[in-house]
């Protein structure tokens, strides 16, 4: 996991709580929203900021395993993918307050060698698919890839190198979260909007161009 490690060395300083398991809820259906007359059929709807989802349902035991399966993945990885966004963000913030070249170099320094020591083992932790799923929220959470992340605070070189590792272990650094077009994707979206309403965890909305309400009644007619 060393390719996913050098994104977090790269960052301001470590700090993440432990979620709580995923466990299946089932939130209050709705089934329609009455406008200008006409009964629109929905599977989610905003009401003063709060989502109301649709019931949770499987088509089979299999789907609904491999969703419980995928959730548990998606919570375990996605604190490392809000921190990559939340420390890339105080990183920026940081080195533009720096005006020699020198002072700059010297405070990644420092931030990677805590980070290492605090945080390496951790990820080394994560299975396969646990790193092809975070490197996919890492891009939900920042709008960039890992690739081009790494890119930005290395050289293409390096990128490019990171990747070809990846590979070796059937993960790509320059995978995409594409809920609109990819099925776990949109899965792994509902997990994360669920677990946010349940309280295990604090969504950030994510800089990439999807809805919600779209992506469920999409993937609803496709089912």
């Amino acid at each position: 996991m060393k390719y996913i490690i050098f994104i977090l060395l790269c960052l301001p300083t470590f700090l993440v709580g432990q979620e709580d398991d995923f466990i299946e809820q089932d939130s209050t259906e709705v089934e329609y929203i009455i406008i200008q007359g006409d009964s629109i059929p929905q599977k989610s709807i905003y009401l003063d900021e709060v989502m109301i989802l649709d019931k949770l349902s499987f088509k089979s035991k299999e789907d609904r395993r491999r969703y419980l399966i995928l959730g548990r993945k998606t919570l375990k990885v996605y604190p490392y993918a809000k921190l990559a966004a939340d420390r890339l963000n105080a990183l920026n913030t940081r080195l533009q307050s720096l005006d020699k070249k020198r002072d700059k170099k010297k405070y990644a320094k420092k931030v990677q060698k805590y980070i290492e020591e605090e945080f390496s083992e951790e990820l080394k932790k994560l299975t396969r698919t646990e790193g092809q799923i975070l490197v996919k929220l890492i891009h939900r959470q920042t709008g960039k890839t890992t690739f081009d992340l790494i890119k930005e605070l290395r050289s293409g070189w390096r990128a490019f190198w990171f990747n070809s590792t990846a590979y070796l272990f059937n993960i790509s650094l320059k995978r995409e979260y594409d809920p609109e077009n990819v099925e776990e994707d949109y899965l792994i979206e509902d997990i994360l909007i669920r677990a946010s309403q349940n309280g295990q965890l604090k969504l950030v909305k994510s800089p990439l161009n999807f809805e919600y309400f779209k992506l469920s009644n999409k993937w609803s007619k496709t089912e």
